[in-house]
């Protein structure tokens, strides 16, 4: 009996920074709808379970990659003078969450962020303590940012995909159904109710809720 001559090639050896190197090579060579747990498996020779054992699941690898990506940018200056701190940490964390829609749906209301934004987040609070606010405040004042953040975001990215799509969100086509008779400020508005929040306004919507907690917190 003739004996094997070759052997068969072992897989890929399967570790965490393998792992994100296949995937940012997907999201940068195909874009970020065709990147699956399955499709980083087949990519990698291996199969989803054993990716399992490196990530919990897909949000925590798209919160990965975009810690990678952060910690590549140049670190943030962020203004001495507190109320600036505020708002610069802010679009900081606006510009680079802008940067990577892709990872914008894996992120929590609670903020999971990684080492790079941590330090901006750092900052932030330690700016409302110097704006006069306890500790308590100013991990509120934190919160309330993030969620105006991360909220403009999804509804940004949520119109930018609608519009790629040929359609309209869910939202613009109920405001367009309405009935003038029964709201006649929101019909009158039409479809332009999204428009007006997506056209730059993130920075004067970012300074009304900033100086709205400073006036509460330091009551």
């Amino acid at each position: 009996m003739e004996s094997r001559s070759r052997r068969v090639g072992r897989p890929r050896r399967l570790s965490r920074e393998a792992i994100l190197r296949s995937a940012e090579r997907i999201l940068t060579e195909e874009g970020a709808e065709h990147l699956s747990m399955r499709r980083l498996a087949k990519d990698m020779s291996s199969t989803p379970m054993a990716l399992y054992h490196h990530v919990k699941d897909k949000d925590e690898l798209l919160l990965l990659l975009l810690e990678v990506r952060a910690e590549r940018l140049p670190p943030a200056e962020l203004p001495r003078e507190p109320r600036e701190r505020l708002l610069a940490g802010a679009s900081s964390l606006h510009e680079m969450l802008a940067n990577c829609p892709w990872a914008v749906d894996a992120l929590t209301p609670e903020g999971r962020v990684g080492a790079p934004a941590r330090r901006i987040v750092e900052s932030m609070i330690d700016a409302a303590v110097a704006c006069g606010m306890n500790h308590e405040r100013a991990r509120h004042a934190y919160r309330v940012i993030w969620y105006y953040t991360l909220g403009e975001l999804l509804v940004r990215f949520s119109r930018e995909r609608a519009r790629r799509q040929g359609d309209s969100t869910p939202w613009e086509r109920a405001m367009l159904s309405l009935d003038p008779a029964a709201f006649p400020l929101l019909a009158g508005l039409g479809g332009q109710l999204t428009e007006i929040a997506g056209t730059g306004h993130y920075r004067r919507g970012l300074e009304a809720v900033v100086d709205g907690l400073l006036r509460q917190g330091v009551a």
